[in-house]
């Protein structure tokens, strides 16, 4: 940093005349400026994310060639038993930092209070585990490719091999003062790019708070205050305390003077563009206090570049989301589960954060679908744990250097009494926190009602329901038009079954909707005829298709040969997945199909008409489960309220039976792994009605065209859309009443 931008940071620097703020001033003001003025225009400053983005590219755009420089020239310049000494010692820190890691990461859980809660379906249940290629990760087979792709760990692994080559040889001063100008050079361009951090920080702050939906954060709030709890402790108590007690620094100096990267840090929500800027920090923190050496800058050029390939507190401080969304899903870890969890998510965590949280959650057996309450919560704890990861390289390389060169001072005494206030400070946190959610937060299960109070999508055609006794069946006669036939009757008869979620059920309002019933406002909208929902019998719907009592059928109906053989099927609209729904206490027992196979005495529900006792389904599970005994059901109801403890699980769908558990969220869905079996969807019509399905073959293959039947699909399988999303509050809309 230049020594214009070292005295503007400084804490306690007189004001000039004419005061002008220091740097960490102005990103302290741009940042509440951003804020304020994303809460006055709310989603009008969205445009201001392009002027963000284009901002932390410019941080960004020395940071590799940087982190490379500083690496090799810092280890090529040591000789051997410095690198060993620096390796001992600093690993042992290292060890330090994860430890205190882990001591809020196992606590934060106390906190939680208890709830209840379910999810639909997510695309994820069925999706491989995403596994991690740890060695393109940290395998430099082609160095360049690694730096082109910002593949920081290959890239640090490589300038390690070259600095350390470079130890043992003696033509080296050229090579090492042309890489020390390099670095120079590259911290001027790195200092003119942060005097634009207020403006940055400002767009990015803006574009934060004008798009973030606060009823999105609302529900989250016990692992938004926890985490961030938590955060505040680590930044501002745990760690810079750390610091002076081992060292002669103060804690003034410490946060005063690393300020303007932290907000950066925070703003950003990048670690990575304040790399250069934070190790200008510490270096400045060892020249005011006199402690400068030789070896001074060295070690610090060579610390954080490689401490940020670690898993650091605030990187691993993420983990806390791992037991939260089982509790949030009612999945909670068990006591047995934590070590694993504790030594596969520090290993995970060695990768990126994005690619190691859904490989945790499946390892915990959490519903990977949560993951997307992760990203919601990454807009808020994204930016406070790269803020405590600031302050962790800080602390963490500060200490390691005054270790490693001899400025280490540890007072004993004020090391107990650190302790003592450490943990009394965590309890209380936690104490507290747990007080605060039991009695000042009011929840109360809603997903069940949000579910029960879902619209149709598009517009609907004119509809009426009756039941089946009350219609007059019309069977088709050979060689009439069915088409024809329903033109001239003006409207469509569509045929559904009683509990039939989330494909056709009665709404709050009594109005039948569900995928299919979406399906069949849009073909009778298609025929240009009104809609009649006819509620068949489940135990007779295929005679009463071919009787004529409908004209087709849509309520979720799968693919069968017995079927096929009766009546005729239009091509598959959607494929579901087979899977248990199981008490919550028993997931775990059946992820997978090998703990399923060696269950004593398993009985299971399989939903289907009585005279189809070898149902092809059951039978295919029968090849699965030779351990089993099936027993039909009249409808997935009667598992929930008539044979939920004399059943061990109910086979239905993972699409289907989402519904279900969030009308009864006692219950979860869980798909075996590694096979998963999947069941065609489609639309039975009449034999005789030739041309209906015909017609509603084409009109099926134009709705995957367009993309509608993906769009039902989102909103009613997978839940999007279920709770309406309110515009974005802000001053301007919701107090002046503009642009309403």
């Amino acid at each position: 940093m230049s020594t214009e931008t070292q005295t503007m940071s400084q804490p306690g620097a007189k004001p000039r005349k004419g005061w002008r703020p220091s740097l960490s001033t102005s990103i302290l003001i741009g940042l509440v400026s951003g804020i304020a003025t994303g809460i006055f225009f709310g989603e009008l400053c969205a445009p201001l994310q392009v002027v963000g983005d284009g901002f932390i590219k410019l941080l960004q755009m020395t940071i590799l060639p940087y982190i490379v420089v500083s690496l090799i020239l810092g280890i090529g310049s040591l000789d051997a038993g410095q690198a060993r000494n620096m390796a001992i010692k600093a690993g042992k820190l290292l060890l330090l930092f994860w430890l205190i890691s882990y001591v809020f990461i196992l606590g934060i859980p106390l906190a939680f209070p208890t709830w209840q809660s379910a999810s639909f379906f997510s695309e994820a249940m069925i999706e491989p585990t995403q596994e991690v290629d740890f060695l393109r990760l940290y395998i430099p087979a082609n160095p360049f490719y690694s730096m082109a792709n910002t593949i920081v760990p290959a890239v640090v692994l490589f300038c390690i091999l070259l600095g350390v080559a470079l130890i043992g040889m003696q033509d080296k001063t050229t090579l090492l003062q042309t890489l020390s100008t390099l670095s120079q050079a590259l911290i001027r361009v790195t200092d003119l790019v942060v005097k634009l951090t207020p403006i940055g920080v400002f767009a990015i702050a803006a574009a934060a708070a004008g798009t973030m939906s606060v009823a999105e954060f609302g529900k989250l709030q016990v692992y938004l205050l926890s985490f961030n709890a938590a955060v505040l402790v680590l930044t501002f108590w745990v760690l810079p305390m750390l610091l002076t007690v081992a060292t002669p620094f103060r804690y003034r100096d410490v946060v005063g003077m690393s300020r303007a990267a932290l907000i950066t840090a925070f703003a950003t929500g990048n670690l990575f563009v304040v790399l250069a800027v934070l190790m200008e920090n510490c270096r400045q923190l060892f020249r005011e206090y006199g402690l400068e050496k030789e070896e001074t800058d060295f070690y610090i050029g060579i610390l954080i570049p490689v401490s940020f390939n670690f898993p650091n507190i605030g990187k691993l401080l993420m983990l806390v989301f791992i037991p939260f969304a089982g509790w949030y899903s009612g999945n909670e870890m068990a006591g047995s589960d934590y070590p694993t969890f504790v030594i596969a998510g520090l290993l995970s965590f060695f990768g990126g954060v994005d690619v190691a949280m859904p490989f945790m959650l499946d390892l915990m057996q959490v519903p990977v679908d949560l993951y997307q309450l992760y990203l919601v919560t990454g807009v808020v704890n994204g930016r406070s744990a790269t803020l405590l990861a600031a302050m962790n390289l800080i602390v963490f390389t500060t200490l390691a250097t005054a270790i490693l060169t001899g400025t280490y001072r540890l007072n004993k005494k004020r090391l107990l009494s650190y302790v003592s206030i450490s943990l009394v400070l965590l309890i209380a946190m936690l104490a507290g926190l747990r007080l605060h959610f039991q009695y000042n937060i009011e929840y109360e299960y809603a997903a069940d009602r949000a579910f029960e109070e879902m619209h149709l999508l598009d517009q609907p055609v004119k509809s009426r329901d009756v039941v089946y006794s009350k219609v007059t069946p019309e069977p088709p006669e050979p060689g009439q038009s069915g088409l024809e036939r329903i033109r001239q009757r003006g409207f469509l008869r569509v045929g559904y079954l009683p509990d039939s979620l989330p494909y056709a059920y009665r709404n709050r309002e009594a109005a039948i909707v569900g995928f299919d019933a979406e399906m069949a406002h849009d073909l009778a909208r298609n025929l240009g005829v009104e809609l009649e929902f006819v509620r068949l019998d489940r135990k007779n719907y295929l005679n009463q298709l071919q009787a004529g009592y409908s004209d087709i059928l849509m309520s979720g109906i799968p693919v069968t040969p017995r079927a096929a053989g009766r009546v005729s099927f239009s091509q598959p609209h959607s494929n579901e997945t087979i899977a248990f729904i199981v008490k919550d206490h028993r997931r775990d027992d059946f992820r997978t199909w090998e703990l399923i196979r060696n269950m004593e005495n398993l009985r299971v529900g399989l939903v289907m008409e009585p005279f189809d006792d070898l149902d092809y389904y059951a039978n295919e599970v029968r090849q699965h489960l030779s351990n089993a005994s099936v027993q039909a059901l009249g409808s997935p109801r009667a598992f929930f309220r008539e044979h939920a403890d004399s059943l061990d699980a109910l086979i239905y769908t993972a699409e289907g039976g989402g519904a279900w558990t969030v009308l009864y969220p006692d219950y979860t869905v869980v798909i075996p792994k590694p096979t998963l079996l999947t069941v065609p969807l489609a639309y039975p019509v009449a034999n005789q009605n030739k041309d209906l399905l015909d017609f509603v073959n084409a009109w099926i293959s134009l709705k995957k065209g367009d993309g509608m039947i993906k769009q039902f699909f989102d909103h009613w399988i997978l839940g999007h859309g279920a709770t309406a999303r309110e515009p974005r509050w802000s001053v301007l809309r919701n107090v002046l009443g503009w642009g309403n």
